[in-house]
């Protein structure tokens, strides 16, 4: 029997809003940084940074500035982590579902690998609430060549798992993510209410999301009717 057919082969889940209640606490760091080097953010800004990589968020505040004494890209990341990390320190909330979509997964014997955009201390802090247990990897900014958009994390966290992207599920909450999981081979699903992506299964919330669903991503790659 194929992967495809008995699969997932694994699962790999997005961190922030996909697994945990971080998009506000990125967009207040974005914020407090941008203000701080004199650029209020505003509404659009907001729209704009949502899904991005630090890497990505800090170009988009240092194209805002656009002074000569602007710091530079790597110097507003380290602002950006830094004031994230400070936000992540007082506690983080599992959105809806994911505690109970993981430990079915770990009783299906599914492995789940954690591929986040975000740097290596913050997926560490927030490993620490959501349990690095239930994982058989993570991939942080930096762990591959290139972020996401970009297939690279997805490919990199296949590879160590020594599974074919196109036998795994990619759970995602962003158009950035999911592009980067579709240009992988991975089937997606998208959570939250980001908007839809054509060809793409989404789901308001992971509650809705079980093993057999994931199983039917695998076998019938495209978008599959969740459990109501």
């Amino acid at each position: 029997m194929s992967s495809r057919e008995c699969g997932p082969a694994a699962v790999l889940f997005d961190m922030d809003g996909t697994l945990v209640d971080t998009e506000d606490l990125w967009w207040d760091a974005c914020v407090e940084v941008a203000a701080g080097l004199g650029s209020p953010l505003g509404e659009a800004d907001r729209e704009a940074l949502f899904g991005l990589s630090v890497e990505d968020a800090a170009l988009h505040i240092t194209a805002a500035l656009g002074t000569a004494e602007a710091p530079g890209a790597r110097a507003v990341e380290a602002l950006l982590t830094d004031a994230f990390t400070d936000r992540l320190e007082n506690g983080v909330t599992t959105l809806p579902g994911a505690v109970a979509l993981l430990e079915a997964l770990c009783t299906a014997g599914i492995p789940a690998g954690l591929v986040s955009a975000s740097p290596r201390p913050v997926v560490d802090l927030v490993l620490e609430t959501v349990g690095e247990h239930r994982f058989r990897l993570s991939v942080a900014a930096g762990d591959s060549v290139r972020n996401k958009p970009a297939p690279d994390p997805y490919l990199a966290a296949a590879a160590r798992l020594g599974v074919d992207p196109a036998a795994c599920v990619a759970v995602e909450d962003s158009p950035t993510g999911v592009a980067s999981a579709r240009s992988a081979g991975c089937a997606v699903i998208m959570v939250g209410s980001s908007g839809a992506v054509s060809g793409v299964t989404a789901v308001p919330t992971l509650e809705s999301v079980d093993v057999p669903l994931l199983r039917r991503l695998v076998s019938h790659p495209g978008t599959v009717t969740p459990r109501t």
